[in-house]
């Protein structure tokens, strides 16, 4: 029989419905002003701290709806934003400079919402307020780097095949490194030994005597600041998580560009602090056979260059770099076995064997740890970014005991609180590349809270405009397109919940007020048909069948040429315009399901199977 639908078919139907409604319940549910303290500089968040904050914001007659400890950090929520500024107050002033104490929102959820897996839809900055940070990577510190890597290489080189050299010396001003031979046949014999070992060598004939310039490819500057690029913003998701910020955004922008996102945060000093440290950790063996006193007068011997202790103390360090910063994986701080405040350093795979060849031959000798830190300058770059000063810094030397491995110790450190934090930013990640932030805004809670009103406001009135018409138009048809269009509504924001990467925006709301207005066009198109089939002489059974049948063609080639766009403007788009098409890609493809089964489901429902005369359309 025409226009009879199995049982199947309406529960599926309505199973989704009900998961869709069950997982956009969230978004009912307002978050709470909250204050999240993690210890980073020296500190630990314990269960007596959790109990003082709490007390401290009773006597300030500061109502805390809850003060918690989850996973080491602490999160205390409130009712009111002016609670919320009281109470960072009170917590900055007694923790002091040891804790951040950043202001964010927690999400209010129900414990058996969140025992499902169901939460509010992800907000961006111009919904929820927050942080937005542009920062630079310094390229040419990542290819410098790689600069003196090739230095040292090729004196190793070299070396092992007892090749006699004068001189290697990286000339970082023009990017290469200078080999300088004693002779026409040595040269010969160096550039065919280092070009075997990478081929992508780039070598110059120099205007010196027996001398040869050699750079790196074009290939391979490529692939070190892609490198440089990831290796940055991997390690910057790693400080946002030492924040405890919830769902941020980090991601690339351009070639030398890192765009950072911190949704619900308003201090912004403490973000830059994490955020924007730029500082690392290189491992040298110290020269103690050369004449410090000539060094001083300015006479550095070859292969060695001087350093300065906190204490202003010179230190004549070899240029080979034993280790960097960037192969440590765990760090932590302690006391040594005479009280003394320590860090211990936990290596990668790499780093591991790299140290422990290092280290073979050097046992009895001294190896410093120095310290690196960029700070910018007065001085502005060609694209008028502040240039960054390499300020570098031995904080302890030691001497080596054993042949070291992928765990080891550096001590000499003045005090507990500098361990911890030493430890913090290396557990965190050292950058690959100093970066510094180029741009900075932050948007208020308040401004987030008006672009939701009136984003919400759009749509409710769309909503109402779109019900009306239906209504008049198509009179009890009309009525099952309403209940189809807030169905549709219902699966957006239940879908949006539920995709992990999905995230509302302002344009996002614009693209749910446009599939408002879409939803129906598919209603529209089916309801002409099956008016058209009623005046060439079909019955009515026969009408609402071949409406359906027949509109679905038109149907799906309009809106799959709409998806395509979306999925479009996804791909290439960036920020507002990937949440626009976000959500207008899942309204299409709800709208689809709503408009094409929902209703006919409906219409079946009321006037299928049946004899009926006439339909209210």
């Amino acid at each position: 029989m025409l226009n009879k639908n199995p049982l199947w078919r309406y529960v599926l139907v309505i199973g989704v419905l009900l998961a869709a409604l069950i997982y956009a319940l969230p978004n009912l549910y307002p978050e709470d002003p909250a204050l999240n303290i993690s210890a980073t500089r020296g500190g630990v968040v314990s269960e007596q701290i959790r109990a003082d904050l709490e007390r401290s914001f009773d006597q300030a007659n500061i109502s805390a709806k809850s003060v918690v400890l989850e996973q080491g950090q602490l999160l205390a929520r409130f009712n009111t934003t002016e609670d919320q500024l009281q109470a960072r107050e009170i917590a900055t002033e007694k923790l002091g400079d040891n804790y951040v104490t950043a202001l964010n929102l927690a999400p209010a959820t129900p414990a058996w919402l969140n025992a499902i897996g169901a939460s509010p839809m992800k907000l961006g900055l111009d919904l929820r307020g927050g942080v937005h940070f542009l920062m630079a990577v310094d390229m040419k510190a990542a290819i410098d780097k790689n600069l003196n890597d090739m230095e040292q290489t090729f004196r190793a080189d070299l070396r092992e095949d007892k090749i006699r050299y004068r001189n290697v010396q990286a000339d970082l001003a023009n990017g290469y490194v200078k080999v300088t031979m004693r002779n026409a046949e040595d040269l010969a014999a160096a550039q065919a030994a280092l070009k075997k070992r990478d081929r992508e060598l780039v070598f110059t004939p120099s205007a010196e005597e027996f001398t040869v310039h050699a750079s790196i490819s074009e290939i391979r500057l490529k692939e070190i600041q892609e490198y440089a690029l990831e290796q940055n913003i991997t390690i910057i998701r790693n400080r946002v998580n030492e924040i405890g910020v919830a769902e941020p955004l980090v991601q690339r922008q351009g070639a030398d560009r890192i765009v950072v996102q911190l949704p619900g945060v308003q201090d912004t000093a403490k973000a830059k602090e994490i955020l924007g440290a730029t500082a690392t950790l290189e491992f040298r063996l110290v020269d103690t056979d050369a004449d410090l006193g000539a060094a001083l007068e300015g006479r550095i011997p070859p292969g060695t260059e001087l350093f300065y202790s906190r204490d202003g103390r010179p230190v004549l360090l070899e240029k080979r770099i034993m280790l960097t910063g960037e192969h440590i994986t765990g760090a932590s701080s302690s006391f040594d076995e005479y009280s003394r405040p320590q860090v211990s350093i936990k290596l990668d795979a790499k780093g591991g064997n790299m140290l422990s060849t290092a280290t073979r031959d050097a046992i009895g000798r001294r190896m410093a740890s120095v310290f690196i830190e960029y700070k910018p300058s007065d001085e502005l770059d060609a694209k008028g970014n502040p240039i960054l000063v390499k300020n570098q810094e031995v904080i302890n030397d030691a001497t080596i005991q054993a042949r070291l491995g992928r765990d080891f110790r550096i001590t000499g450190i003045d005090s507990p609180g500098e361990a911890q934090n030493l430890s913090t930013l290396l557990r965190a990640g050292a950058l690959l590349a100093p970066i510094q932030i180029i741009e900075e805004r932050t948007i208020g809670p308040s401004l987030g809270k008006e672009n939701i009103e009136l984003g919400t406001t759009a749509i409710m009135w769309g909503m109402v405009a779109v019900l009306i018409f239906m209504v008049i138009y198509y009179k009890a048809f009309g009525l099952v397109a309403n209940v189809a269009l807030v169905a549709n509504l219902v699966l957006i924001v239940g879908v949006m919940s539920m995709i992990p990467g999905a995230t509302l925006t302002l344009p996002g709301m614009a693209g749910i007020v446009l599939t408002v207005g879409m939803a129906v066009d598919a209603n529209v198109l089916i309801f002409e048909r099956i008016r058209e089939e009623l005046l060439d002489g079909r019955s009515v059974q026969q009408a609402i069948h071949h409406g359906y049948d027949r509109a679905f063609a038109t149907i799906t080639d309009s809106n799959i040429t709409t998806l395509l766009v979306a999925l479009i403007l996804f791909g290439i788009g960036t920020g507002p315009v990937k949440g626009f098409a976000v959500t207008l890609a899942i309204g299409i493809l709800t709208s689809i399901f709503t408009a094409v089964v929902g209703t006919r489901l409906l219409v079946n429902l009321f006037w299928g199977g049946r004899r009926v005369q006439s339909l209210p359309i």
